[in-house]
């Protein structure tokens, strides 16, 4: 018998603890709280993205290299909200640098490729007075930025009750525009999110908050995404400050800058395919 509450109406189903639940240390469990604005059935590219990128930092750290420097993800179709397998490939070692990449799939079906750049971290001085340095700041300092709501969020459980938001420049949706994100859950159960992954979940949203299409009438999905970093990030919160570059014949460049509460920590860059809705 299900469980009812005071006025006889079914009571609500808690929300999932975490994006994902590792089944063994190649595959895992997806739940709703991947679930993107496109499709019901279909993940919000952070979360997998951040998936993968968790593995092949795991990979790097074994190796002894602490600092993913660039990763980029290729998405070959859609992720469906299911149990994902991950396979990591070490392309090449050396002493102060390695190359990875990685494979996702789905129901026997590969849904996106990876490939990423880690490096051993080491205490090198930089010289006070570089021209460019040092490197900004975030828009908006995160106390100061109010909260950011989110175009696509609804009662259904998806990547908006994932992530918190906090608006540092700009109208998120509406055009150029900055968001502070923080995950309110772990990434997978029973593990508190790392650095990348933060990093990672926020990224991928760099396309939505600076729409400038209407989003009921145009899907504007990236097929890819590249994060290049000059460092960890530090502390739980992330700042996207993205814009939406247009082309003639249907594509598109969404890129950002990433920055820390201490400041800039790396750019990315997505590819946009733009489609009118059915």
């Amino acid at each position: 018998m299900s469980r009812t509450s005071s006025d006889d109406q079914p009571a609500a189903r808690p929300p999932p603890a975490s994006a994902y639940v590792a089944r063994d240390d190649k595959r895992y469990a997806s739940t709703d709280l991947t679930r993107g604005p496109w499709h019901p059935q279909h993940q919000h590219g952070g979360p997998p993205i951040a998936l993968a990128a968790r593995c092949i930092e795991r990979a790097a750290a074994a190796l002894g290299l602490a600092h993913v420097a660039r990763l980029t993800a290729n998405l070959l179709r859609p992720v469906p909200i299911a149990e994902l397998a991950l396979e990591v490939h070490t392309d090449y070692a050396g002493r102060n640098v390695a190359h990875f990449s990685a494979q996702m799939s789905a129901g026997g079906k590969e849904v996106a490729r990876f490939t990423a750049v880690a490096q051993r971290e080491a205490g090198v001085r930089i010289p006070d007075g570089l021209p460019g340095h040092p490197l900004p700041q975030a828009p908006l300092a995160l106390e100061r930025s109010p909260a950011a709501p989110f175009l696509f969020a609804s009662k259904t459980t998806g990547y908006h009750d994932l992530i918190e938001g906090r608006v540092a420049a700009g109208v998120p949706f509406r055009g150029p525009s900055a968001v502070w994100f923080r995950l309110r859950h772990p990434l997978v159960a029973g593990e508190a999110p790392d650095a990348l992954e933060r990093v990672a979940v926020a990224a991928d949203s760099g396309n939505g908050i600076s729409a400038i299409l209407d989003f009921h009438r145009y899907i504007f999905v990236n097929s890819d995404l590249s994060i290049n970093l000059l460092r960890r990030a530090r502390g739980e919160w992330i700042c996207i400050d993205a814009r939406t570059l247009l082309g003639a014949d249907g594509g598109g460049i969404a890129e950002a800058r990433i920055f820390d509460v201490e400041g800039l920590i790396g750019r990315s860059t997505q590819s946009l395919a733009i489609h009118l809705r059915d």
